[in-house]
């Protein structure tokens, strides 16, 4: 029999404030927005190791890990009276439904890229700008190019001789930044494709025969 998804989620919440109750888990009950930060970023990965695997078992174990952490997060501030899980869900749909005015409105977006340039343009209305934040840089640059790219606003950098023409720091974020726009360009996300690099030459360094000094 087919489980009903309200009730499911209505259950889990439920555990996860038992667990954070007086009679619940003392681990659970000690942590803190800043306690779980590790935990968040580390299940956020593991959720993308599970699709780099195609493994869909790993996949649904992993989604849940990483919605524990959202549901935590959420129980610390219905404890404090702020908001509840409810409000967090209640906002996402309103959300969506806000920068989906193509779906839900009369707005046209015929292809991803029109989708994209609406979505940019709906947070800069709601004035939510650009923030770099802790996020890697790889990320923080490839969100960026697409901000830029969905606004219309075109991204120019310099073209070098040499490396000796200027400050090598500077010059070092400009080559990462123009990776990123060819990244974009070819539809590759910049963090996964790095990632593998260094994957296939570790296992490259694995597969080497070492011959004895």
């Amino acid at each position: 029999m087919k489980k009903d998804p309200g009730r499911t989620f209505v259950e889990l919440v439920e555990v996860v404030a038992r667990l954070r109750g007086p009679k619940g888990c003392p681990w659970d009950r000690a942590q803190t927005h800043r306690s779980l930060i590790p935990y968040l970023i580390e299940e956020a990965y593991e959720v993308a190791e599970a699709i780099e695997d195609g493994d869909p078992t790993r996949l649904k174990d992993e989604l849940g890990d990483l919605l524990l952490q959202v549901l935590l997060h959420a129980r610390m501030e219905e404890e404090v009276g702020r908001f509840s899980i409810v409000d967090v869900v209640e906002n996402l749909r309103e959300k969506l439904i806000r920068r989906h005015p193509h779906v839900f409105g009369d707005a046209v977006a015929r292809t991803p890229d029109e989708v994209r340039g609406r979505w940019e343009e709906i947070k800069e209305r709601e004035g939510k700008g650009f923030e770099i934040g802790t996020k890697p840089a790889l990320l923080v640059a490839r969100k960026f190019v697409e901000r830029e790219q969905g606004l219309g606003r075109e991204i120019v950098l310099p073209r070098r001789i040499s490396w000796g023409d200027g400050d090598p720091e500077e010059m070092v974020g400009e080559v990462l930044l123009e990776a990123v726009l060819w990244a974009r360009a070819h539809g590759v996300e910049p963090e996964v494709a790095l990632r593998r690099e260094i994957a296939r030459r570790l296992d490259g360094e694995k597969g080497q025969v070492r011959e004895d000094p």
